[in-house]
């Protein structure tokens, strides 16, 4: 099985949860962060995984345009979709139904929310700003679900030839 992670990262949050869903996933996994590789060659693998972070109540324009650009070759192949954010509930389901297209979100054989963080020695002054006033958070702080991440790993693995056992296709 070959897996395509494309992601889109401001701080490092969505990178960061791209390398721990590689880890839990078997065969061949390649990273591509669309902000240096605006159109990476989907046609090689069987699985394609999308990862994207809220920033101002929106997911990055790059994940939204290359979803748009290539939503037929998505379709036709094995997809998972996750979105990191800081919020949980509701407003975490609502920001992930705003930030994927219907038709992906309907095709996909995963979906995740995969928290977020806070990282203010990554952010500009006005950022931190903002994120105090906003948020109310006074600190850098971290809320990456790595129950989340184990639990996409699977499910996008699920019928895909692999099992959740590193060598053990699925019968």
């Amino acid at each position: 099985m070959s897996t395509l992670i494309v992601y889109m990262t401001k701080h490092g949050c969505t990178e960061r949860t791209a390398g721990m869903l590689k880890e839990h996933l078997y065969g061949e996994v390649t990273l591509v962060n669309l902000k240096k590789e605006k159109k990476p060659d989907l046609s090689r693998h069987e699985t394609i995984v999308i990862g994207g972070s809220i920033r101002a109540g929106r997911i990055q324009e790059g994940v939204r345009k290359f979803c748009e650009r290539n939503r037929e070759t998505l379709l036709g192949k094995r997809l998972g979709l996750y979105l990191c954010c800081m919020y949980d509930g509701e407003t975490a389901d609502k920001q992930f139904e705003e930030a994927y297209p219907e038709e992906l979100r309907r095709h996909a054989a995963a979906a995740g929310l995969f928290g977020g963080e806070f990282d203010f020695q990554k952010m500009n002054f006005i950022e931190r700003k903002i994120v105090k006033k906003v948020a109310r958070v006074e600190e850098s702080v971290s809320r990456i679900d790595s129950e989340a991440i184990r639990n996409f790993a699977v499910k996008i693995s699920q019928g895909s030839g692999w099992s959740s056992n590193p060598g053990v296709l699925d019968s």
